[in-house]
């Protein structure tokens, strides 16, 4: 499942040292044929974007349904032949994929886990300071420095709910999209207009691959962030018309789901698999909305819920799901405050009913 990364830091101040942004760079310097895994987020989207627009070589994979490479990309890189592998926003790669492709030099940049597997060039704050969840659209503009695409480096920040030095510079550069005032990422998230450029970014990663990726083709050679909001060439709109129709399935998404408010501590949203897959954003949004609640966002699929977590910073909802698994077909984890789970519809009751218990004797 796809996990939308949810934080509270304000500043970020520790992030890789200045040998490991130069060791990547060097990596992305000498391929002519890379080719780059993505989450399908907008943290991991303008990762790929950074890296790409600077090397204007190679190919993207969207990473969707797992935030995993694994054997499901074995053949995308063997029809590819890349020389390089860049790896970026993802929280899983398997052994299998390392050793399918050891002669691949295999580049990995991430900030969850951290994580340890052999013949793998590794980068990851938190391998030294494990409270380090500095975003990867972060990292990668230290290794780039392109000024030209600290816009796309502060959508991806503020789409994983931080703020840094980096997206202060974009304030002094765009105050009319992020005002400098702005001073907690939830606002800069949801009430800002940058709030409609992340926006874009997440929604015209859903749908059909081929779809994803023409959009994503097209904002490598999108130049400001104005020709995107305002439509400004042909290319632009034809992202603004998807992303619109995309859009408005999110409202009525979320419109159904001002409906399930109650003075209940959890704010349950089911939806069914007809529906395009928003639960990560919304779960957020109602989490912005709803600092106080805990949100569970499920859609049902095939006999089980896939769901998205989300509590404020006085519930570790990561310990409360570990509880709340136990005796249910299911399984899940993730961050203090953002989490994922997959549980059969048959156990759900019984899952929403532990997950109750253990917010309760927390």
């Amino acid at each position: 499942m796809c996990l939308a990364d949810f934080y509270f830091f304000i500043l970020v101040i520790n992030m890789l040292n200045k040998g490991q942004y130069k060791q990547i760079l060097e990596e992305l310097d000498n391929c002519k044929r890379p080719i780059y895994f993505f989450h399908d987020d907008a943290d991991g989207l303008c990762s790929f974007l950074q890296l790409y627009r600077y090397k204007k070589e190679g190919k993207g994979v969207c990473v969707k349904s797992q935030p995993k490479v694994d054997e499901r990309f074995f053949k995308v890189v063997k029809e590819y032949q890349p020389d390089k592998i860049f790896i970026l926003d993802l929280a899983i790669l398997t052994e299998d994929f390392v050793d399918e492709f050891r002669k691949i030099p295999i580049i990995w940049v991430d900030h969850h886990g951290p994580a340890e597997i052999k013949g793998v060039k590794y980068f990851n704050p938190r391998t030294e300071n494990k409270d380090d969840n500095v975003c990867v659209s972060e990292l990668c503009y230290h290794v780039i420095e392109n000024k030209d695409d600290l816009w796309i480096a502060a959508t991806g920040i503020v789409g994983d709910w931080q703020l840094s030095e980096v997206t202060k510079e974009f304030s002094g550069k765009y105050p009319e999209l992020l005002p400098k005032d702005t001073d907690k990422p939830e606002k800069a998230l949801f009430d800002t207009p940058l709030s409609r450029l992340v926006r874009i970014f997440n929604f015209i990663l859903k749908g059909p691959t081929q779809e994803v990726m023409k959009c994503v083709k097209i904002l490598t050679r999108i130049k400001t962030p104005y020709e995107l909001l305002n439509g400004e060439t042909a290319q632009a709109r034809y992202i603004l018309r998807r992303f619109e129709k995309i859009d408005k399935l999110y409202e009525e998404l979320l419109e159904y789901a001002m409906k399930k408010v109650s003075k209940k501590k959890i704010l349950l949203v089911k939806y069914q698999e007809n529906k395009m897959s928003f639960s990560g954003e919304l779960a957020n949004e109602l989490l912005y909305r709803f600092p106080d609640k805990v949100i569970i966002v499920g859609r049902v699929k095939s006999g089980e819920v896939k769901s998205s977590l989300r509590s404020g910073a006085n519930i570790n909802i990561a310990k409360a799901l570990e509880k709340a698994l136990k005796g249910v077909r299911g399984y899940g984890g993730g961050h203090e405050h953002a989490c994922g789970a997959c549980i059969q519809e048959e156990d759900f009751d019984k899952f929403l009913e532990q997950l109750e218990e253990a917010i309760q004797t927390r």
